[in-house]
Protein backbone atom coordinates (compact mmCIF):
# COMPACT_ATOMS: atom_id res chain seq x y z
CA UNK A 1 0.00 0.00 0.00
CA UNK A 2 1.26 3.44 -0.75
CA UNK A 3 2.31 5.83 1.70
CA UNK A 4 -0.69 8.58 1.38
CA UNK A 5 -3.24 5.06 0.96
CA UNK A 6 -1.95 3.88 4.21
CA UNK A 7 -2.32 7.41 5.83
CA UNK A 8 -5.79 8.00 4.37
CA UNK A 9 -6.37 4.53 6.06
CA UNK A 10 -5.06 5.57 9.47
CA UNK A 11 -6.75 8.89 9.52
CA UNK A 12 -10.63 7.34 8.83
CA UNK A 13 -9.98 5.15 11.60
CA UNK A 14 -8.84 8.08 13.88
CA UNK A 15 -12.13 9.37 12.52
CA UNK A 16 -14.22 6.18 13.32
CA UNK A 17 -12.73 6.67 16.69
CA UNK A 18 -14.32 9.98 17.15
CA UNK A 19 -17.63 8.82 14.78
CA UNK A 20 -18.07 6.20 17.93
CA UNK A 21 -18.57 9.21 20.56
CA UNK A 22 -20.82 11.21 18.70
CA UNK A 23 -22.92 8.06 18.16
CA UNK A 24 -22.57 7.72 22.12
CA UNK A 25 -23.64 11.23 22.82
CA UNK A 26 -26.84 10.79 20.26
CA UNK A 27 -27.63 7.67 21.78
CA UNK A 28 -27.35 8.26 25.64
CA UNK A 29 -28.80 11.92 25.40
CA UNK A 30 -32.12 10.67 22.95
CA UNK A 31 -30.50 13.02 20.08
CA UNK A 32 -31.14 10.54 17.47
CA UNK A 33 -34.58 9.58 18.90
CA UNK A 34 -35.53 13.18 18.74
CA UNK A 35 -34.76 13.83 15.20
CA UNK A 36 -36.29 10.32 14.45
CA UNK A 37 -39.84 11.98 15.84
CA UNK A 38 -39.54 14.62 13.99
CA UNK A 39 -39.33 13.20 11.16
CA UNK A 40 -38.48 14.75 7.44
CA UNK A 41 -39.42 18.17 8.75
CA UNK A 42 -36.24 17.84 11.14
CA UNK A 43 -35.45 20.37 14.45
CA UNK A 44 -33.61 23.37 14.43
CA UNK A 45 -30.59 22.86 16.96
CA UNK A 46 -32.30 24.85 19.94
CA UNK A 47 -35.54 22.75 19.18
CA UNK A 48 -33.10 19.34 19.24
CA UNK A 49 -31.71 20.81 22.86
CA UNK A 50 -35.00 21.74 24.33
CA UNK A 51 -36.61 18.18 23.18
CA UNK A 52 -33.67 16.15 24.69
CA UNK A 53 -32.71 18.36 27.78
CA UNK A 54 -29.43 19.11 27.15
CA UNK A 55 -27.81 22.79 26.41
CA UNK A 56 -28.16 24.65 23.01
CA UNK A 57 -24.37 25.75 22.58
CA UNK A 58 -23.88 22.10 22.88
CA UNK A 59 -26.78 20.77 20.81
CA UNK A 60 -24.96 23.01 18.24
CA UNK A 61 -21.99 21.70 18.30
CA UNK A 62 -22.97 18.17 18.24
CA UNK A 63 -25.11 18.45 15.33
CA UNK A 64 -21.61 20.29 13.55
CA UNK A 65 -19.81 17.07 14.25
CA UNK A 66 -22.82 14.55 13.82
CA UNK A 67 -23.01 16.34 10.04
CA UNK A 68 -19.20 16.16 9.35
CA UNK A 69 -19.56 11.90 10.42
CA UNK A 70 -22.17 11.78 7.79
CA UNK A 71 -24.70 10.80 10.97
CA UNK A 72 -27.38 13.56 10.44
CA UNK A 73 -28.00 16.14 7.40
CA UNK A 74 -28.35 19.33 8.07
CA UNK A 75 -30.89 21.70 5.34
CA UNK A 76 -31.75 24.95 6.04
CA UNK A 77 -30.42 24.85 9.60
CA UNK A 78 -32.74 22.37 10.52
CA UNK A 79 -31.35 18.65 11.20
CA UNK A 80 -32.47 15.28 10.38
CA UNK A 81 -31.28 12.28 10.80
CA UNK A 82 -31.61 9.55 7.95
CA UNK A 83 -34.16 7.00 7.93
CA UNK A 84 -31.52 3.92 7.20
CA UNK A 85 -29.34 5.36 10.32
CA UNK A 86 -32.54 5.21 12.75
CA UNK A 87 -33.11 1.99 11.95
CA UNK A 88 -29.37 0.70 12.33
CA UNK A 89 -28.93 2.64 15.81
CA UNK A 90 -32.23 2.56 17.19
CA UNK A 91 -34.36 -0.62 16.35
CA UNK A 92 -33.16 -3.19 18.56
CA UNK A 93 -35.31 -5.51 17.02
CA UNK A 94 -33.66 -5.32 13.95
CA UNK A 95 -30.34 -7.75 13.30
CA UNK A 96 -28.52 -5.12 11.59
CA UNK A 97 -28.98 -2.96 14.63
CA UNK A 98 -25.79 -1.45 16.43
CA UNK A 99 -26.85 1.02 19.06
CA UNK A 100 -25.75 -1.57 21.21
CA UNK A 101 -22.62 -1.96 19.42
CA UNK A 102 -21.42 1.64 19.80
CA UNK A 103 -22.90 2.01 23.35
CA UNK A 104 -20.84 -0.88 24.98
CA UNK A 105 -17.67 0.47 22.93
CA UNK A 106 -17.64 3.94 24.55
CA UNK A 107 -18.39 2.55 27.68
CA UNK A 108 -16.01 -0.22 27.83
CA UNK A 109 -13.29 1.71 26.58
CA UNK A 110 -12.94 3.91 29.60
CA UNK A 111 -11.54 0.96 31.48
CA UNK A 112 -8.65 1.12 28.90
CA UNK A 113 -6.53 3.11 30.78
CA UNK A 114 -5.19 -0.70 32.37
CA UNK A 115 -4.36 -1.60 28.64
CA UNK A 116 -0.87 -1.44 28.63
CA UNK A 117 -0.38 -2.80 32.31
CA UNK A 118 -2.66 -5.66 31.51
CA UNK A 119 -0.73 -6.37 28.07
CA UNK A 120 2.81 -5.85 29.71
CA UNK A 121 1.78 -8.28 32.94
CA UNK A 122 -0.44 -10.77 31.49
CA UNK A 123 -2.83 -9.93 34.97
CA UNK A 124 -6.43 -8.91 33.39
CA UNK A 125 -8.73 -6.36 34.88
CA UNK A 126 -9.83 -8.31 38.05
CA UNK A 127 -13.56 -6.65 37.95
CA UNK A 128 -15.61 -3.96 35.87
CA UNK A 129 -18.02 -1.61 36.64
CA UNK A 130 -21.69 -2.65 37.23
CA UNK A 131 -22.11 0.45 34.10
CA UNK A 132 -19.89 -2.28 32.03
CA UNK A 133 -22.28 -5.03 32.68
CA UNK A 134 -24.83 -2.85 31.94
CA UNK A 135 -23.65 -1.83 28.02
CA UNK A 136 -23.28 -5.95 27.48
CA UNK A 137 -26.86 -5.88 28.03
CA UNK A 138 -27.60 -3.49 25.98
CA UNK A 139 -24.88 -4.64 23.46
CA UNK A 140 -26.63 -8.28 23.59
CA UNK A 141 -29.94 -6.90 22.49
CA UNK A 142 -28.40 -7.48 19.20
CA UNK A 143 -28.06 -11.20 19.62
CA UNK A 144 -31.77 -11.23 20.85
CA UNK A 145 -32.44 -10.26 17.16
CA UNK A 146 -30.54 -12.39 15.48
CA UNK A 147 -32.12 -15.45 17.48
CA UNK A 148 -35.44 -14.62 16.61
CA UNK A 149 -34.51 -13.54 13.36
CA UNK A 150 -31.69 -16.34 12.28
CA UNK A 151 -31.57 -18.75 14.29
CA UNK A 152 -35.32 -20.11 14.59
CA UNK A 153 -35.58 -19.09 10.63
CA UNK A 154 -32.90 -21.76 10.47
CA UNK A 155 -34.23 -24.15 13.02
CA UNK A 156 -38.18 -24.38 11.96
CA UNK A 157 -39.05 -26.81 13.86
CA UNK A 158 -37.32 -25.67 17.39
CA UNK A 159 -40.04 -23.23 16.91
CA UNK A 160 -42.79 -25.31 16.71
CA UNK A 161 -41.29 -27.11 19.61
CA UNK A 162 -41.95 -24.72 22.18
CA UNK A 163 -45.24 -24.71 23.13
CA UNK A 164 -46.97 -24.06 26.17
CA UNK A 165 -46.12 -25.73 29.14
CA UNK A 166 -42.46 -26.24 27.85
CA UNK A 167 -39.47 -25.23 29.38
CA UNK A 168 -36.99 -22.36 28.86
CA UNK A 169 -33.39 -22.25 30.28
CA UNK A 170 -30.95 -19.51 30.08
CA UNK A 171 -27.97 -20.22 30.80
CA UNK A 172 -25.32 -17.08 32.11
CA UNK A 173 -28.59 -15.12 31.41
CA UNK A 174 -27.34 -11.88 32.45
CA UNK A 175 -29.83 -9.41 32.62
CA UNK A 176 -32.60 -11.60 31.44
CA UNK A 177 -33.66 -9.46 28.09
CA UNK A 178 -33.62 -12.46 25.97
CA UNK A 179 -35.82 -14.56 28.48
CA UNK A 180 -38.42 -11.56 28.42
CA UNK A 181 -38.58 -11.72 24.81
CA UNK A 182 -38.80 -15.62 24.36
CA UNK A 183 -41.58 -15.14 27.52
CA UNK A 184 -43.76 -13.06 24.84
CA UNK A 185 -42.92 -15.09 21.97
CA UNK A 186 -43.91 -18.17 22.94
CA UNK A 187 -47.14 -17.83 25.24
CA UNK A 188 -47.52 -20.61 27.70
CA UNK A 189 -44.22 -21.34 28.17
CA UNK A 190 -42.42 -21.63 31.64
CA UNK A 191 -38.91 -19.76 32.14
CA UNK A 192 -35.64 -20.07 34.01
CA UNK A 193 -32.80 -17.89 33.73
CA UNK A 194 -29.32 -19.39 35.27
CA UNK A 195 -26.93 -16.38 36.67
CA UNK A 196 -24.03 -16.62 38.51
CA UNK A 197 -22.73 -12.87 39.02
CA UNK A 198 -25.09 -10.87 42.05
CA UNK A 199 -25.88 -7.93 40.51
CA UNK A 200 -26.63 -9.31 36.93
CA UNK A 201 -28.97 -11.88 39.39
CA UNK A 202 -30.71 -8.72 40.71
CA UNK A 203 -30.88 -6.56 37.28
CA UNK A 204 -32.51 -9.34 35.60
CA UNK A 205 -34.87 -9.80 38.61
CA UNK A 206 -36.11 -6.25 38.13
CA UNK A 207 -36.01 -6.22 34.24
CA UNK A 208 -39.11 -9.33 34.39
CA UNK A 209 -40.44 -7.74 37.46
CA UNK A 210 -40.61 -4.36 34.88
CA UNK A 211 -42.32 -6.69 32.59
CA UNK A 212 -44.95 -8.23 34.63
CA UNK A 213 -43.31 -11.57 33.60
CA UNK A 214 -42.72 -13.00 37.46
CA UNK A 215 -45.45 -15.56 36.91
CA UNK A 216 -43.68 -17.56 34.31
CA UNK A 217 -40.35 -16.39 34.49
CA UNK A 218 -37.63 -17.04 37.22
CA UNK A 219 -34.25 -16.04 37.66
CA UNK A 220 -31.56 -18.11 39.89
CA UNK A 221 -28.58 -17.44 41.03
CA UNK A 222 -26.51 -20.08 41.03
CA UNK A 223 -23.29 -22.33 39.38
CA UNK A 224 -22.76 -22.38 35.74
CA UNK A 225 -21.19 -26.17 35.87
CA UNK A 226 -24.27 -27.18 37.74
CA UNK A 227 -27.57 -25.67 36.07
CA UNK A 228 -29.71 -28.16 37.49
CA UNK A 229 -32.95 -28.95 35.93
CA UNK A 230 -32.04 -32.23 34.98
CA UNK A 231 -34.04 -33.68 31.92
CA UNK A 232 -36.66 -30.79 31.94
CA UNK A 233 -36.06 -28.37 29.62
CA UNK A 234 -37.24 -27.95 25.75
CA UNK A 235 -34.50 -25.13 24.97
CA UNK A 236 -31.27 -24.65 26.82
CA UNK A 237 -29.71 -21.45 25.34
CA UNK A 238 -26.38 -19.97 25.84
CA UNK A 239 -25.85 -16.47 24.02
CA UNK A 240 -22.15 -14.47 24.35
CA UNK A 241 -21.19 -16.24 27.33
CA UNK A 242 -19.44 -20.30 26.67
CA UNK A 243 -16.15 -17.90 26.11
CA UNK A 244 -16.11 -16.02 29.17
CA UNK A 245 -16.49 -18.92 31.48
CA UNK A 246 -13.48 -20.63 33.08
CA UNK A 247 -14.59 -24.01 31.75
CA UNK A 248 -17.37 -24.14 29.08
CA UNK A 249 -16.60 -28.04 28.53
CA UNK A 250 -18.09 -28.66 32.08
CA UNK A 251 -20.45 -25.95 31.79
CA UNK A 252 -21.81 -27.43 28.11
CA UNK A 253 -21.90 -30.97 30.14
CA UNK A 254 -24.20 -29.39 32.48
CA UNK A 255 -26.00 -27.50 30.18
CA UNK A 256 -26.85 -30.54 27.81
CA UNK A 257 -27.96 -32.82 31.25
CA UNK A 258 -30.55 -30.33 31.57
CA UNK A 259 -32.17 -31.01 28.15
CA UNK A 260 -35.45 -33.61 28.12
CA UNK A 261 -35.62 -35.62 25.42
CA UNK A 262 -36.29 -34.23 21.74
CA UNK A 263 -34.79 -31.31 23.26
CA UNK A 264 -32.64 -28.56 22.49
CA UNK A 265 -29.10 -26.97 22.96
CA UNK A 266 -28.35 -23.42 21.04
CA UNK A 267 -25.38 -21.65 21.95
CA UNK A 268 -24.91 -18.01 19.88
CA UNK A 269 -21.47 -16.24 19.98
CA UNK A 270 -19.52 -14.35 17.65
CA UNK A 271 -16.33 -16.27 16.32
CA UNK A 272 -13.40 -14.61 15.40
CA UNK A 273 -12.88 -15.66 11.59
CA UNK A 274 -10.06 -18.22 10.53
CA UNK A 275 -10.07 -18.03 6.75
CA UNK A 276 -7.54 -15.23 5.80
CA UNK A 277 -9.88 -13.45 3.02
CA UNK A 278 -11.93 -12.79 6.34
CA UNK A 279 -9.41 -11.06 8.69
CA UNK A 280 -9.49 -7.67 6.79
CA UNK A 281 -13.70 -6.96 6.63
CA UNK A 282 -15.12 -4.07 7.85
CA UNK A 283 -17.00 -7.21 10.15
CA UNK A 284 -13.52 -8.40 11.11
CA UNK A 285 -12.26 -5.00 12.39
CA UNK A 286 -15.53 -5.23 14.81
CA UNK A 287 -14.69 -8.56 16.14
CA UNK A 288 -11.19 -7.49 16.68
CA UNK A 289 -11.86 -4.52 18.55
CA UNK A 290 -14.42 -6.87 20.48
CA UNK A 291 -11.92 -9.33 21.16
CA UNK A 292 -9.45 -6.36 22.56
CA UNK A 293 -11.53 -5.21 25.28
CA UNK A 294 -12.37 -9.48 26.30
CA UNK A 295 -8.90 -9.24 26.89
CA UNK A 296 -8.71 -6.41 28.89
CA UNK A 297 -10.73 -8.38 31.43
CA UNK A 298 -8.60 -11.68 31.10
CA UNK A 299 -11.39 -13.25 28.80
CA UNK A 300 -11.33 -14.17 24.80
CA UNK A 301 -12.96 -14.70 21.41
CA UNK A 302 -12.47 -17.93 20.10
CA UNK A 303 -12.71 -19.57 16.90
CA UNK A 304 -15.84 -22.09 15.71
CA UNK A 305 -13.13 -24.30 15.62
CA UNK A 306 -11.87 -24.28 19.42
CA UNK A 307 -15.83 -23.67 20.34
CA UNK A 308 -16.83 -27.21 18.64
CA UNK A 309 -13.37 -28.21 20.64
CA UNK A 310 -15.60 -27.70 23.87
CA UNK A 311 -18.23 -29.97 22.54
CA UNK A 312 -15.97 -32.64 22.47
CA UNK A 313 -14.34 -32.21 25.58
CA UNK A 314 -17.40 -32.48 27.35
CA UNK A 315 -18.74 -35.55 25.98
CA UNK A 316 -21.53 -34.21 24.02
CA UNK A 317 -22.80 -35.44 20.13
CA UNK A 318 -21.50 -33.39 17.22
CA UNK A 319 -23.54 -30.33 16.84
CA UNK A 320 -24.49 -28.78 13.97
CA UNK A 321 -23.02 -25.23 12.95
CA UNK A 322 -24.55 -22.68 11.08
CA UNK A 323 -22.58 -19.01 10.08
CA UNK A 324 -25.63 -16.66 10.43
CA UNK A 325 -25.81 -13.82 8.18
CA UNK A 326 -25.37 -11.55 10.92
CA UNK A 327 -21.85 -12.60 11.42
CA UNK A 328 -22.71 -14.49 14.35
CA UNK A 329 -22.98 -18.24 14.65
CA UNK A 330 -25.14 -20.68 15.96
CA UNK A 331 -23.72 -24.05 17.47
CA UNK A 332 -26.96 -26.22 17.77
CA UNK A 333 -27.50 -29.78 18.94
CA UNK A 334 -30.92 -31.61 19.68
CA UNK A 335 -31.43 -34.32 22.32
CA UNK A 336 -32.87 -37.63 20.45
Amino acid sequence: MRLDDRFDDLVASLGGFYKTWYVYAGLELGLFEQLRAAGDKGLTTGELAAAAGVQPDLASRWAWGADAHALVDIDDNRVHLPAELGQILLDPNRPEYLGGQFLHASIGSLDYHALADVFRTGTPLRSRPDRYRVSIERLTIQDVAVFFQEVLRSFPQLAADLGPGTRILDVHCGGGRWLIAMARQFAGTQLTGVEFEPDSVERARANVATAGLQDRVAIEQGSMISVGHQAEATLVYLQYSLHQLPDPADTLKSAWAAVKPGGWLVSLDWHLPTDPELLRTHHAEMIAGVQLDELVQGTRLVSSTEALGWYAEAGLPIPELVELPSGASAIVLRRT
